[in-house]
């Protein structure tokens, strides 16, 4: 991703917690579902990747994405924990959030340097 001097890593941080969000949900909707390997990115490792210089988002999604190793292991492969899921879902969402309101702060601050204000 090119160096955004207006957001800093703020953008990339919204779009990988975005990609991670996605992950989350489908792990969660597949709790049940026989042999479903449960994914989930490295948001530190992804966001590093994403935003040196020639970075995709999309390769440092893939190349950071990891199968979830459960404690407790099912009969039937899934490797989903519901409870692991929805506490990294409602982490990853309070972040998501969090780095939104800061990108609205932030474009709220140059629109005010626009107008004169």
């Amino acid at each position: 991703m090119p160096d955004d001097k207006l957001f800093g890593v703020h953008g990339a941080a919204l779009a990988v917690r975005s990609q991670r969000m996605g992950m989350l949900a489908s792990n969660i909707a597949n709790a049940a579902t026989p042999g479903y390997k449960a994914r989930d990115v490295d948001f530190r490792a992804a966001l590093n990747s994403a935003t040196t210089p020639g970075g995709s988002l999309d390769a440092a999604i893939d190349a950071n994405t990891l199968y979830r190793v459960p404690l407790q292991p099912s009969a039937d492969g899934n490797t989903v924990e519901l409870t692991t899921e929805q506490t990294a879902f409602a982490e990853n969402a309070v972040a998501y959030q969090t780095t939104l309101s800061f990108l609205n702060g932030r474009i709220n601050q140059i629109t005010r340097a626009l107008k004169g204000e």
